[in-house]
């Protein structure tokens, strides 16, 4: 028998299955879908706290994780994660949480606020990641989960990474799609990050430059199950990105994705609580759009509540 059975393989899972395995946990971790299937795989995925609450303790994961991103870059191959320089259109430190004064090298200028900060490619992140739960003597396994019981009987503790499928496993009502919607262009040579969004609005402008592509983005709507990728949505990205960088418009296009965020009325929930059995359940889902961005922090704060 497992010591601990995580229940979803994203970047939240992943992560939390590593700090665990690392301290010594006999961990399993069961997702449905590979790794490179997932939601996170289809993320940006630039850290920055976004869409995310409660206001009051993202701060504190998102750093956490920002400086373990800080020294994975020094391995960008192995890991996914590089630091790349661009700009926050719009953006104010005075209109930010206090974390945003531990940032290095933010510079506000007339259009925004220029960072240079952790860009993740996130199946070659994911991959890693998976390595690692391996390498600490953790597995990986394709199983679909249809309730929290079936891990328990195989494990005295079960924590609840299951992201958009919380939504029914746990259940909670609460936990809703935010949609977003990408196109992958070839990289007609840009090399820093860009990104302008109004949080009132559902449509988001970006462009993150990964290893063999340009992500371009995007979309941000609420109650929105669709997983099929909308021919006039992407066509509406690609033109609001050249309206910033007028050659992405001759871009080759060379995939659509699409991801549904997991956000939660009340926010990220981490907490215990028990099973019928007598088996211990930790949650750690709802992130909405920061599952990278709060992934370390959030699996060391759900790693506590295991031991």
């Amino acid at each position: 028998m497992a010591d601990v059975i995580v229940v979803g393989g994203g970047v939240s899972g992943l992560t939390t299955a590593k700090v665990l395995a690392e301290r010594g946990h006999r961990v399993r971790v069961w997702s449905r879908e590979p790794a490179g299937e997932t939601t996170s795989a289809v993320a940006g995925a630039l850290w920055w706290p976004y869409r995310i609450e409660p206001l009051d303790r993202v701060g504190d994961w998102s750093l956490a994780a920002l400086r373990w991103y800080e020294e994975l870059a020094v391995r960008p191959e192995e890991t996914g994660v590089r630091l790349v320089v661009g700009l926050h259109r719009g953006e104010r430190l005075a209109n930010l949480g206090a974390w945003a004064g531990e940032l290095k090298d933010a510079v506000e200028t007339a259009d925004g606020l220029r960072c240079r900060l952790p860009l993740i490619d996130m199946p070659a992140h994911l991959g890693w990641l998976e390595d690692r739960v391996r390498a600490a003597g953790g597995t990986v396994e394709r199983r679909a989960v249809t309730s929290f019981a079936q891990a328990a009987a195989e494990a005295g503790t079960v924590v609840n990474c299951a992201g958009i499928d919380a939504r029914d496993l746990v259940p909670d009502a609460g936990v809703r799609p935010v949609r977003g919607q990408l196109v992958l262009v070839e990289n007609p040579g840009i090399r820093e990050w860009f990104t302008e969004a109004d949080p009132a609005s559902s449509e988001t402008t970006y462009f993150f430059p990964q290893p063999g592509r340009l992500v371009l983005g995007g979309t941000a709507t609420a109650d929105d199950w669709t997983s099929a990728p909308d021919p006039r949505t992407a066509e509406e990205i690609v033109a609001r990105c050249a309206r910033i960088r007028p050659e992405i418009a001759d871009a080759k296009i060379i995939g659509h994705r699409v991801g549904l965020r997991p956000s939660r009325d009340a926010g990220v929930r981490i907490e215990a609580e028990s099973l019928p059995g007598g088996a211990r359940l930790v949650h750690n889902y709802g992130h909405g759009g920061a599952g990278v961005t709060v992934a370390l922090g959030c699996a060391r704060e759900a790693a506590r509540l295991v031991e």
